[in-house]
């Protein structure tokens, strides 16, 4: 009789859907020849896999540094509830995906339990701010799964357990014109500028006014402009229309359009973060833009050790993107670097430099810890 593998029991967290399509990506190679058990908090493709999210992935969408104080007592009481589980289920692997300063706490908790093995899928920015916290990595946190190779060099120079994946984008190839054209109703031979103000409510709040101005600004003298905004989910859908009210500007609002959307723009005025390296490899010219409250940026900002915020900038080790940081991202200023932005050819180099082992190999990796 042939005995059947041991029931493999995989706890997870992903706060964003970023984060989501990484674990998803992820777990369905370390599952896949696996009987399994899934348990956590996820988006919508993680729980394709069978996870029943313990509550809404959205309720960890904090960032900077006010939000989650203000969020500590409930944040902290969702920390605690997942430990819970993740004990009671005596899981083998935990794997936080992003969210550093939520998922630390896991990883200390379970670090006490031999059996379980603790992984970090999207590196801490330790290298860029607050390195302080690589002390807590060593002592937490197992295996730091990374995305870039810069990052997974840096962990071994500290000596610490790190395997470099490589970014989904580095396969990321354009749509077709036509066809997007076709499936969103558009008008050939208009002047597309895609609009990515962010997937939190916190980045839409501080982001989108300021791009609303751009946007009527822009057109007040470029009546062939139309503006694509791609949205994450129904609920930043809401959010970024509350802005656009009684706008002159014409625009499209799409859930899940980013790809079509940036593959027809020449170019983009993006939200730091994921998308604008999305938009950098689909030659869509982002404009860089970040915004927060003054304390936020007041402390981060002594905090950083890099020059540079945004990820094409950071990878190439060069400002080839414009960066519009806090008081220096107004309407005005948008208007006219986007008049004057210039189609890049830095596509494949950023592509190489985005080349990892992968995630079928990564998967192997992780199972081989146990």
């Amino acid at each position: 009789m042939i005995q059947e593998k041991s029931r493999l029991k995989i706890g997870v967290v992903a706060g964003e859907h970023s984060g989501d399509t990484l674990g998803y990506n992820l777990i369905k190679e370390i599952v896949k020849d696996n009987n399994f058990e899934l348990y956590g908090v996820g988006g919508p493709k993680i729980e394709s896999l069978g996870l029943n999210s313990l509550f809404d992935f959205k309720e960890l969408q904090v960032m900077g540094i006010i939000d989650p104080l203000l969020n500590f007592k409930k944040l902290t009481n969702k920390r605690n509830n997942l430990i819970s589980l993740f004990k009671d289920k005596e899981i083998d692997f935990f794997i936080g995906i992003d969210s550093p300063d939520f998922n630390i706490g896991i990883h200390k908790a379970l670090k006490l339990i031999k059996k379980c093995k603790t992984i970090q899928l999207v590196s801490p920015s330790v290298w860029g701010w607050r390195q302080g916290r690589i002390k807590k990595i060593e002592k937490y946190i197992d295996h730091t799964v990374c995305l870039f190779n810069f990052e997974h060099n840096f962990y071994k120079d500290k000596g610490l357990s790190s395997s470099h994946l490589g970014h989904p984008f580095s396969d990321l190839v354009l749509s077709n014109v036509d066809d997007v054209l076709t499936k969103y109703s558009l008008e050939a031979g208009k002047s597309f500028i895609s609009i990515l103000p962010g997937s939190r409510s916190s980045e839409i709040i501080s982001m989108m006014p300021t791009y609303r101005n751009f946007m009527e600004l822009h057109y007040k003298n470029n009546k062939n402009t139309f503006f694509l905004i791609p949205t994450a989910d129904n609920s930043s859908t809401l959010d970024v229309k509350k802005y656009l009210k009684d706008t002159n500007a014409p625009y499209l609002i799409y859930e899940g359009a980013t790809k079509d959307f940036l593959s027809i723009s020449n170019k983009s005025v993006v939200t730091s973060g994921t998308a604008s390296l999305e938009a950098a490899v689909l030659n869509a010219s982002p404009i860089i833009c970040y915004k927060t409250n003054f304390i936020n940026y007041a402390i981060i900002s002594k905090m950083l050790k890099v020059d540079f915020i945004g990820l094409p900038n950071l990878l190439l080790n060069k400002s080839i993107y414009p960066e519009l940081i806090q008081n220096k991202c107004t309407a005005k200023q948008i208007n006219h670097l986007i008049q004057i932005q210039n189609d890049n050819s830095s596509v494949m180099e950023i592509k190489s430099i985005l080349k990892g082992k992968g995630f079928a190999l990564i998967a192997q990796e992780i199972l081989n810890l146990s």
